[in-house]
């Protein structure tokens, strides 16, 4: 019996029972065959529908002001015309394609040598030493294959399993996690809710904007007393507004966890760019005007965005502002070209539609177009996906072309399928057959890239190009259909 959790949970062991035996089959076989009772626990009690009545409930009703600019209740109030909207976006799972997999055994010296598929050796180490009660230079952490990541295999709780059974059995322990054991004990990207409300005046014109943010916060694995998003969460696609908007007004709402919470390929953003975008998208349908048209016009001139100016606690992904600027004539640029590339205006086919999205995270600046259109099914179909990226100076063009490509992808699957539920609390997906990701036969006819020249200091590119795909998706659903969508997954629309 593997230790209780500890509190906090951090990146330790969850509990449990561990089976072992001369190869992983068997100790599978063995593991079915255990007649166990479980408690529930403190979150036992924990069900999706419920929980996500409550986000909206607490994102519909006044949270804490972390960004003002102008008086927004007041613009609100005298505009001519006001539009809102709630959007929802559910738990996700990394579910690499190799679940979390590693060999440890202790060392002659009193300390321990690991084998892994980790994306942070150091927090490994330290999880280890910390675990084992002996020096961090005792601990030594071998970096294999990852076998896919995208933030899962960055929490060693799998390699401190491993390090604990080699010690209570004094022999080398090889982990294996199966896809079931991965999916449904992870640390799960969050789940939220988010509130908008926007004024806009006789012409059109956005003059006010309230954006109410509320999800249980990547803080509250390192903390249980954690009900709110924290600074850093906030900074993720929400604080960083391009928009001219003279009136503005962010809030953030508290959400209790009930799951372990971590991140997931591009964090926040995806919910924030998913939210924020979309919601764009809706004030350019209200004001009866061209969505792209209506993005640049809402960026204004060309200026640098301080979010301190308004009043907000920025961190810019721990860079400085005057290196790494919010710059908004780099998001025009963005829109232009993606928009170019796409044919933006263009005659399309009866049924087809273009949608439109942009989105700054990790210091750089992805736009995307999607053309869909829905089969007589009612399968959505996505024909292609342009995106264009400015990361500032690049050295190897190729890898950030791959990293746009497999983030589309990624970012498909997250707007079609993606979603992680929980019923008497417990996760009840389990495997690919319940946690779909995008196939063959539902991928673009092609993903088309276009990396921007710059001289700025470089951003990032791994996970940029995630957040803008499900904005562009669904609004590009919209255009097609006249249909707006305002949760994911889209299959919960009936449209995969």
């Amino acid at each position: 019996r593997l230790p209780e959790p500890t509190t906090p949970l951090a990146f330790n062991m969850l509990g449990g029972v561990a089976v072992l035996a001369s190869n992983t089959w068997a100790a599978q076989k063995g593991r079915e065959a255990l007649k166990l009772e479980w408690d529930a626990g403190a979150n036992g009690a924990h069900e999706s529908q419920a929980y996500r009545e409550e986000l909206v409930k607490a994102a519909s009703a006044p949270g804490k002001a972390v960004l003002t600019r102008g008086d927004a209740d007041s613009a609100l109030a005298a505009a001519s015309r006001v539009h809102e909207a709630v959007y929802y976006a559910p738990y996700l799972s990394q579910a690499p394609m190799e679940p979390p997999a590693a060999v440890a055994q202790m060392t002659e010296d009193g300390g321990c040598e690991a084998w892994a598929c980790t994306q942070n050796p150091q927090s490994a180490q330290d999880t280890l030493a910390a675990m084992l009660g002996v020096d961090k230079e005792k601990v030594k952490v071998h970096v294999t294959l990852l076998g896919g990541g995208f933030g899962r295999k960055s929490k060693p709780d799998f390699i401190a399993e491993a390090a604990w059974l080699a010690k209570e059995t004094g022999r080398p322990v090889k982990v294996t996690w199966t896809r079931e054991d991965d999916i449904r004990h992870g640390y799960f990207h969050s789940v939220s809710a988010q509130y908008l409300k926007a004024g806009l005046d006789d012409n059109g014109d956005t003059t006010s904007l309230l954006h109410r943010t509320c999800f249980p916060s990547i803080s509250s694995t390192f903390d249980p007393n954690a009900t709110g998003p924290s600074s850093g969460e906030l900074d993720l696609g929400f604080l960083d507004r391009p928009y001219a908007i003279p009136n503005i007004k962010l809030e953030a709402c508290d959400a209790k966890a009930h799951l372990r919470i971590g991140w997931l390929r591009s964090v926040c953003n995806i919910f924030h760019a998913f939210a924020g975008c979309g919601f764009v998208d809706e004030l350019a349908h209200v004001a009866g005007a061209d969505p792209k048209d209506y993005l640049l016009k809402l960026l204004g001139d060309e200026r640098q965005v301080d979010p301190a100016n308004d009043e907000a606690e920025y961190s810019n992904y721990g860079h400085p502002l005057d290196k790494h600027p919010i710059d908004t004539g780099r998001y025009a640029a963005v829109i232009n070209k993606v928009a170019d590339m796409a044919g933006w205006g263009r005659q399309l086919p009866e049924g087809h539609g273009l949608g439109i999205a942009v989105h700054r995270s990790f210091l750089s600046v992805v736009g995307a177009v999607a053309e869909v259109s829905v089969a007589e099914n009612g399968q959505l179909l996505v024909h292609n996906i342009w995106t264009a990226i400015d990361a500032g100076t690049i050295i190897n063009p190729d890898r950030v072309i791959s990293q746009m490509e497999g983030a589309a992808i990624f970012g498909m699957s997250l707007a079609l399928h993606g979603e992680i539920t929980a019923k008497d609390g417990a996760v009840v997906q389990g495997n690919y057959d319940s946690y779909p990701v995008i196939r063959m036969s539902e991928a673009p006819d092609a993903i088309h890239v276009h990396v921007m020249e710059s001289t700025a200091p470089p951003g990032g590119v791994g996970e940029p190009g995630v957040p803008p795909m499900a904005p562009a998706i669904v609004n590009a659903y919209f255009a097609a259909t006249g249909k707006r969508v305002r949760e994911l997954p889209l299959r919960n629309a009936g449209l995969t």
